[in-house]
């Protein structure tokens, strides 16, 4: 088949080198003139995965048998509107994919179904005044964007004012949510879902930045949560599942835990990203970008998660303003079983203008150990050994963040 890859990150990588196990030839949509995946793809077309019209006149142009994505909210919804236009297989209709990627309609289901989430309001305009219901801290995000885009933590009115620009500007459809934060640990929740049955492949802690209104996510930490209350996060996941009518697919929850109880924030039908899919493989067994793919060309999908590792974190690299010129040491760590994997996100020559989304990142790497003791040894080894120079030597790597 000739299969349309929506996306050029890292993740879409691992996924164009599954769907070549396969056999079959892989086009390459990602607006970027040299995305890390171009290299992997039989052929690469500068366009938007967000341009409709124009992934559909490509696809059509192009004959392709199936459009695909992984890892990315915006590139799902594309895939299944023009999957659905032209009359090309996708496991999620494109209804879905809008329900579970659009906030203000998840918002609103989530509280007609009692899953557990906090108050909130949408609102297209900066009336701060219909706000007034609610309890500072506030978070306000655009409805429809992914990569932490427009997301900031507000604390009083004139804060909340600016943040509503930003969220409105970056929304697509001009849209802004404001809901009541929740003091907690932040979950990141990978499930499978299999016929309707949701399956927990992992439950990690998003780590930010500290001490900053930021909501980049610096790592994925394992373990997060007690193991006893493992139960109680499948159980809202099923509930998810039941609510959105999901059937076969990834699905990723954000959740909050007080301590007590589980709010969920948002959730996707996809994997999370930022290198997720090799995590959730460390962590329970499963090799869910195979799975995907399986699930993607039609073929049957039967997972049996597993508990791995006793500890584990991916770890994202992130650098002051710079050009990036060289990555170094990355491989030197993983042949001394320092870091198990290593994925790079930025390529030689990109610009690096700031380090407040997920997309960002210079590069992640993977550490597992037996015990915490051997896991923070291997971190401050890692954060002391790996380098991100720019054109003229110069080390722009943010090391003052893990530790």
């Amino acid at each position: 088949m000739k299969i349309l890859v929506l996306a050029g990150g890292s993740d879409q990588i691992a996924l164009i080198q599954e769907i070549k196990k396969h056999g079959h030839t892989v086009l390459l949509a990602d607006y970027f003139e040299n995305p890390p995946a171009r290299p992997y793809a039989d052929k690469h077309f500068p366009i938007s995965t967000l341009d409709i019209q124009a992934v559909k006149e490509l696809a059509e142009s192009e004959n392709v048998d199936l459009i695909t994505t992984a890892c990315t909210d915006q590139a799902l919804l594309t895939v299944a509107k023009v999957s659905e236009e032209i009359g090309l297989p996708c496991y999620i209709s494109y209804q879905t994919a809008l329900n579970v990627t659009n906030k203000a309609y998840m918002k609103k289901v989530m509280i007609q179904q009692n899953i557990p989430t906090s108050k909130y309001i949408i609102t297209d305009n900066l009336n701060i005044e219909t706000t007034a219901h609610l309890q500072y801290p506030l978070v306000v995000k655009p409805v429809d964007c992914n990569s932490s885009k427009g997301v900031k933590r507000v604390e009083n009115q004139e804060q909340l004012s600016t943040a509503l620009t930003d969220a409105i500007h970056y929304s697509r459809t001009n849209t802004a949510i404001v809901e009541e934060f929740k003091t907690g640990t932040e979950l990141s929740v990978d499930c499978y879902i299999e016929n309707g049955i949701a399956k927990l492949l992992s439950v990690t802690s998003s780590n930010k930045i500290k001490n900053t209104d930021s909501f980049t996510i610096i790592q994925s930490y394992y373990p997060a949560i007690p193991s006893d209350t493992e139960t109680e996060i499948l159980l809202i996941a099923q509930k998810i599942t039941e609510a959105f009518n999901l059937k076969n697919t990834p699905l990723l929850v954000q959740m909050i835990y007080d301590g007590k109880n589980f709010f969920v924030v948002e959730f996707s039908a996809r994997m999370g990203g930022g290198s997720k899919y090799k995590l959730i493989e460390y962590l329970s067994g499963v090799d869910i970008m195979k799975e995907y793919v399986n699930l993607v060309l039609g073929n049957p999908v039967h997972i049996s998660p597993q508990k791995k590792v006793k500890y584990a974190c991916m770890n994202y690299i992130y650098c002051t303003p710079g050009i990036l010129y060289q990555i170094k040491n990355l491989d030197l760590l993983k042949s001394q079983a320092d870091i198990q994997e290593y994925f790079v996100y930025k390529t030689q020559g990109m610009k690096i203008e700031k380090a407040n989304t997920s997309s960002d990142r210079a590069a992640g790497f993977l550490i597992t150990a037996s015990n915490l003791k051997d896991m923070m040894n291997k971190l401050q080894k890692a954060n002391d050994t790996i380098q991100v120079l720019d054109p003229q030597g110069k080390d722009i790597m943010k090391h003052d963040i893990y530790l």
